[in-house]
């Protein structure tokens, strides 16, 4: 992608190269801060792209941390996903080509605060996102919405749209704290706006196995959430840390990097959960015996 194509209307999955089945919209959401849930939104995205899949990286967090992981100046980019909201650009404007150009993003930035309390009273604010994906779910194969720190009516708003929420957990001593708030959001949003959202995974992220600490957590993260728990474990790197400064994935910055290795095994084992969900949606049994449909969703249709 040459610099001047950088925040331009060309994107990396033009709409004639469309394959008519919507995308999977994945939300990247903890409202605890600093568990590496923008370094998977933006990792994730280019390792699905790497697997050869078209995909919609939406920073839907003000800090516009995913944007500038994204290679785009989110004080000068515009339309984003503020103006999306309130309803002063559509969804086609605001997606930019990333940096690298292997997948493309909605980007945000601090107007997205503002438009957060314009929304406050205005009636069906929920819907909005999923409203709007409906023009371009079928340009890509995914979707990861990269959400707020926060149960707020962003992070409610990427529930309502999304398929599936990816949990990043930090394996610390307070890894499991405010959780159930989160799952008590999601149970709302599905019991009232959107039937199909289950937990499509918990990825451990930061993870050191020196420490015993850690190592006692990751534990107990397996024997809480037993086939939620993704079996692929993020690292600590340095190169994961560094890449957001340069504009770029750790798969673009240093793909030989334990960081951006972990994040290619992770989209390879997205993706075959993906697959598994198709199956069982359809009917067929799915791959390697593993369900990652939600339990109680898989037993009613039992």
């Amino acid at each position: 992608m040459c610099p001047e194509q950088i925040g331009s209307r060309q994107t990396a999955n033009p709409k004639e190269h469309g394959h008519g089945r919507p995308a999977s919209v994945l939300a990247i959401a903890n409202q605890k801060g600093g568990v590496g849930k923008t370094t998977t939104a933006v990792n994730l995205a280019a390792g699905m792209a790497l697997g050869d899949k078209r995909v919609l990286l939406i920073d839907f967090d003000p800090q516009g941390n995913a944007t500038t992981a994204s290679g785009l100046d989110k004080r000068e980019i515009r339309p984003t996903a503020a103006e999306l909201l309130l309803g002063e650009a559509g969804i086609e404007a605001c997606i930019h080509a990333s940096h690298s150009g292997d997948f493309d993003i909605l980007p945000a930035n601090g107007d997205l605060t503002a438009a957060e309390v314009r929304l406050v009273s205005r009636i069906g604010r929920e819907m909005i996102l999923r409203n709007a994906l409906q023009a371009v779910r079928e340009r890509y194969d995914v979707v990861i919405i990269d959400c707020p720190p926060a149960l707020n009516i962003l992070t409610v708003n990427a529930l309502v749209a999304a398929r599936g929420v990816i949990v990043p957990m930090q394996c610390e001593y307070y890894s499991l704290e405010g959780l159930s708030a989160l799952m008590s959001t999601i149970e709302q949003v599905r019991d009232s706006v959107n039937s199909e959202l289950a937990i499509f995974g918990v990825l451990r992220t930061m993870y050191d196995g020196r420490n015993r600490l850690t190592q006692d957590v990751s534990q107990q993260l397996e024997t809480h959430f037993g086939r939620r728990l993704f079996q692929t474990i993020i690292p600590r790197n340095v190169r994961l840390a560094e890449a957001p400064s340069h504009g770029l994935s750790a798969l673009a910055y240093d793909p030989a990097s334990t960081g951006a290795q972990a994040y290619v095994q992770m989209a390879q084992e997205v993706m075959e959960r993906m697959m598994e969900l198709a199956a069982c949606v359809a009917g067929r049994p799915p791959l390697g015996g593993v369900s990652t449909l939600d339990e109680r969703k898989a037993g009613e249709r039992g």
